[in-house]
């Protein structure tokens, strides 16, 4: 083995255990960027696949990936340039939960957005914007629940990457929408935090369409060898800038065409309601 190989595994290990100690501990950590640098974007995504890997290891299933960073706003609140894309795991959707478990959580943001739910394989053959469509079953109203395992959401794109674009925990609304009764670009989406307006915007802001972040996606996850797969849930990326979600928290997103979708985060966590 090289001696670059050599380092690059040990690089991986370091990063990735990083990021699931903080998982574990509940206690934010340093930016991993002090061991990946800031560019190498392909070992970002070698750290996530490791990070991901050991949770499917532990029992988590796969159904479906989030593109984060889609929106102008959210990359400006972030500092970084590019869209990314992280995996779902079972264990992630607290749809039927009545409260988000807000114990599980180190830094919570909210975002509204709207979610693909896919009909067809994406893994073959030409991909392009009409072919994505035709593959979406249904769109439906969404809350994505980004947190970050990195300290003061201290984050340059390799950091976010590696931990797996910095997802948490994800809301789908109860309205599945044909995506021929919906234009994704023209949906207009206003967030509300405790009943006070937090964010608002529209599809545009997600890459110019939804569909175009769904295209991206669909491209990427193939060149990484891991196309997109029938039966998967694709959150498409944020209509709007981030809200800070703090326990006790309600929100509540409105998008039209597909209606609200809504979450309150508990008040105490999970130890001590026991």
């Amino acid at each position: 083995m090289r001696t670059t190989d050599v380092t690059n595994t040990a690089v991986v290990r370091d990063a990735a255990r990083r990021l699931t100690r903080a998982a574990a501990d509940r206690a934010p950590c340093p930016p991993v960027r002090d061991l990946l640098g800031t560019t190498d974007i392909g070992l970002a995504y070698t750290v996530q696949q490791q990070v991901v890997g050991e949770r499917i290891a532990a029992g988590a299933r796969v159904v479906g990936r989030k593109i984060g960073l889609t929106s102008p706003s959210v990359q400006a609140q972030v500092g970084v340039d590019r869209p990314d894309f992280g995996v779902l795991l079972d264990d992630m959707d607290v749809s039927a939960l009545p409260e988000v478990p807000s114990s599980r959580l180190l830094q919570p943001r909210v975002e509204a957005e709207i979610a693909f739910v896919l009909a067809e394989d994406l893994a073959d053959g030409d991909l392009d914007v009409g072919r994505v469509a035709a593959a979406v079953g249904h769109a439906v109203a969404a809350l994505e629940i980004v947190d970050s395992r990195v300290a003061g959401w201290d984050i340059a794109i390799t950091d976010t990457v590696a931990d797996n674009a910095s997802s948490g925990l994800f809301v789908l609304g109860e309205h599945p929408v044909p995506l021929g009764d919906l234009t994704p670009r023209d949906v207009t989406m206003r967030l509300y935090a405790d009943g006070v307006l937090a964010s608002e915007g529209n599809g545009a802001a997600c890459l110019g369409d939804p569909l175009a972040a769904l295209l991206w996606l669909a491209r990427t996850a193939r060149e990484f060898g891991d196309p997109l797969r029938a039966g998967q849930i694709v959150l498409s990326g944020a209509l709007g800038p981030l809200v800070p979600v703090p326990p006790g928290t309600v929100v509540r997103a409105e998008l039209t065409g597909l209606g609200p979708v809504t979450a309150t985060f508990s008040r105490v966590h999970e130890e001590e309601e026991g």
